[in-house]
C-alpha cells in the first residue's frame, strides 16, 4: 500500500497514540534523566535539517503478509506526524544481509525493524553502536548495542501469570511446553518466577509442536496417569476381594460397594501433587494439551489452568472447556488506532501493527528532540502507546504492562487484573538474558497409596496392604525448596527518584462443548 493511498484517510490531524538495547549496554547520563517527562509533540516536526528512517520489514516471502500490515501502520504513523525534512526509506528483509547493507548505506537516523532475530542480529552486528535501532524481535539475545525491541518480551508475559498464581494462593505448578529452544527458555523463566513469588515448580514437560501423539505422551506423564490408574485398579481389587473373601456386616458392605460404585466413575485414583498448570504453547496446542489432561482425569475440579499473551486474540477465548482458565494479556489496542487502521487496510490491526505505529512514533520525535538518541528512547518514566505503557531499557529489552484475563467460554474474556499505568512500582524482576532453560523435569512427589483414599474395616487392615504407585520421593511438602528472595532492580540508573514520575502519555490521533481433539484409546 503506498503512502498517497493512506493519505486520504488521515485529514484527521493529530490523530492515535505514539508510544513511545543491547549485548553491550546502551546508556544515558544521570543528569539527562528529566524528573518531570515532557509532553510529546505531534504536528509540529519543524527545522530545517534533514532526517532519514530506514525500515526494515518482510515485504515478501512467507511473512510478507505480517510485514505489510507493520508498513501499513508505518506509514499512517509518518503522515500523522506533518512531520517536515523527513525520507523514510523501506527494505525487504526477505533480502538478507543485502537488506540490511542497504539500509545502512541510506546512512538513516534510526532503523524501524527488522522482524526476525536473525535479520536483527546481522544488523546488530554491521551498523555502528550509535546507530538506534527499534526491532520487533522477542528475542533478548538478538539486541543490544543500540538495538533495542519494541515486542513483548516473553518473560513478562510468564512472570507476571506466575504472579497470579501467588494471588490465587496456588500451592504448586507444572509446566507443560513445546520441546523448542524459546519452550526451554520459558520454563527457565517460571523456574525463576516460582522462585521469586514463592509458588514451588514441581515439574516440567514437553512436547513436539502440532504432535497429538508427542502431546498425549506429555500429558499422561504430567497427569500421573500410570501411577494413578494403578492405585485405582489395586483399590477396586481390595475392595472387591472384600466383598468376595470376607463376612462383612451389612453397614459394611454397603459402604464397600458404594465405594466401588464411585471407584467405577472413574480411571483414576488420587490426588495431584500439584494445583496449577501453565501452558507455555501456542493456543491451539493449548487445547489439545487441555483435551488429554481431561482424557488422563485432570480437570478444572482438580487444577486451575494458567496461559501467556500467546492466547491472545485466539479461538481460545470461545472455549467453554477452557472457562476459568487465566492468562496474562496487553491492554485493549486503542479504539482510535483500531479505526483509523481499519479505513486504511480494510481489517482490523494485529499487535505488531500497533507496535509498529508506536515504533514509528518513537522514532520520529527521538529524531526532531533535543534530547540525545538515548536520553530520549531511555526515558525511565515510559511512554503511553496503542499498546498502553513501554518503557525501553539500555539493555535492549523492554517492559510493557500487562493485564490478567479469564476465560468464559463466550468468546469476550473478563478482565481480572487491569495494566499499571505508570512504573512508579518496578513491574519485573526478571531479564530474560539471565534465565537459563529447563529440562524435562519429572514430578517430585510422594506417589499414590490406594489405602489412603479407601475406607475398610479396621479390622482388616493388617490383612490388606498395597504397594505406592509413582513415587518419587521427596519432603513433606513434595517441592522442590523454593525461597523468597528480596529482589533489587538491576538497572539503578532507572531508579524512579520523584513520585511525580509519569509515562509520556503521546497525543492521541483522531468450542463448543466438544474437545478439539479426539482422543483413542
Amino acid at each position: 500500500m503506498h503512502i498517497k493511498t493512506i493519505f486520504s484517510f488521515l485529514v484527521i490531524g493529530t490523530m492515535l497514540f505514539g508510544c513511545t538495547m543491547p549485548h553491550g549496554q546502551w546508556s544515558i547520563d544521570d543528569e539527562s534523566v528529566t524528573t518531570f517527562p515532557a509532553q510529546m509533540q505531534y504536528g509540529t516536526y519543524e527545522g530545517d535539517e534533514n532526517h532519514r528512517m530506514a525500515v526494515i520489514l518482510p515485504m515478501s516471502g512467507d511473512a510478507a503478509t505480517t510485514g505489510q500490515s507493520i508498513r501499513t501502520s508505518v506509514e499512517m504513523a509518518v503522515l500523522a506526524s506533518g512531520a517536515n525534512n523527513l525520507t523514510v526509506s523501506f527494505f525487504d528483509s526477505a533480502r538478507g544481509a543485502d537488506a540490511v547493507h542497504d539500509a545502512l548505506s541510506s546512512t538513516p537516523d534510526i532503523v524501524v525493524g527488522p522482524l526476525f532475530a536473525g535479520d536483527v542480529r546481522v544488523l546488530r552486528d554491521e551498523k555502528q553502536s550509535s546507530l538506534p535501532v527499534l526491532s520487533f524481535t522477542s528475542d533478548a539475545t538478538a539486541v543490544g548495542d543500540g538495538v533495542m525491541t519494541m515486542n513483548l518480551m516473553p518473560t513478562n508475559s510468564v512472570e507476571v501469570i506466575v504472579k497470579e498464581m501467588q494471588l490465587d494462593n496456588r500451592k504448586s505448578f507444572i509446566v507443560i511446553a513445546p520441546d523448542t529452544d524459546s519452550g526451554h527458555l520459558l520454563a527457565g523463566v517460571a523456574e525463576s518466577a516460582a522462585r521469586i513469588y514463592n509458588v514451588p515448580l514441581i515439574g516440567a514437560f514437553f512436547y513436539d509442536e502440532h504432535d497429538s501423539e508427542s502431546i498425549k505422551y506429555a500429558t499422561e506423564k504430567a497427569s500421573m496417569n500410570v501411577a494413578r490408574s494403578a492405585a485405582h485398579t489395586r483399590a477396586r481389587e481390595i475392595l472387591s476381594d472384600m466383598l468376595t473373601d470376607e463376612t462383612l456386616t451389612s453397614i459394611e458392605r454397603s459402604s464397600i460397594t458404594r465405594q466401588l460404585d464411585n471407584l467405577a466413575k472413574n480411571d483414576t485414583l488420587g490426588a495431584l501433587p500439584y494445583d496449577a498448570v501453565l501452558f507455555l504453547g501456542t493456543a491451539d496446542d493449548t487445547k489439545s494439551v487441555a483435551s488429554f489432561m481431561r482424557y488422563f482425569g485432570v480437570g478444572s475440579r482438580d487444577v486451575k489452568f494458567y496461559g501467556t499473551a500467546m492466547w491472545d486474540g485466539t479461538d481460545i477465548v470461545s472455549d467453554l472447556t477452557m472457562s476459568g482458565a487465566k492468562y496474562a494479556a496487553l491492554p485493549e489496542i486503542n479504539e482510535d488506532f483500531v479505526v483509523a487502521y481499519e479505513r486504511v487496510a480494510g481489517i482490523k490491526p494485529n499487535r505488531l501493527a500497533s507496535i509498529g505505529y508506536d515504533a514509528t512514533n518513537m522514532a520520529i520525535s527521538m529524531m526532531y528532540s533535543d534530547k540525545s538518541q538515548a536520553a530520549y528512547l531511555l526515558d525511565p518514566s515510559g511512554y503511553v502507546g496503542v499498546d498502553g505503557i513501554v518503557r525501553l531499557r539500555p539493555t535492549g529489552d523492554n517492559e510493557r504492562a500487562l493485564r490478567i484475563m479469564q476465560l468464559n467460554g463466550n468468546g469476550k474474556p473478563n478482565v481480572v487484573r487491569d495494566a499499571a499505568t505508570d512504573f512508579m512500582v518496578p513491574l519485573y524482576n526478571i531479564e530474560q538474558r539471565h534465565i537459563s532453560p529447563v529440562s524435562e523435569t519429572p514430578l517430585q512427589t510422594r506417589g499414590v497409596n490406594p489405602m489412603d483414599y479407601i475406607r475398610i474395616p479396621e479390622r482388616l487392615r493388617g490383612k490388606y496392604k498395597s504397594d505406592t504407585f509413582g513415587a518419587n520421593m521427596t519432603s513433606e511438602s513434595n517441592a522442590r525448596t523454593i525461597n523468597v528472595v528480596s529482589v533489587v532492580p538491576e538497572d539503578t540508573s532507572a531508579a524512579i527518584v520523584s513520585q511525580d514520575y509519569k509515562p509520556v502519555k503521546l497525543t492521541p490521533v483522531t468450542k463448543t462443548l466438544i474437545d478439539s481433539i479426539e482422543v483413542a484409546e
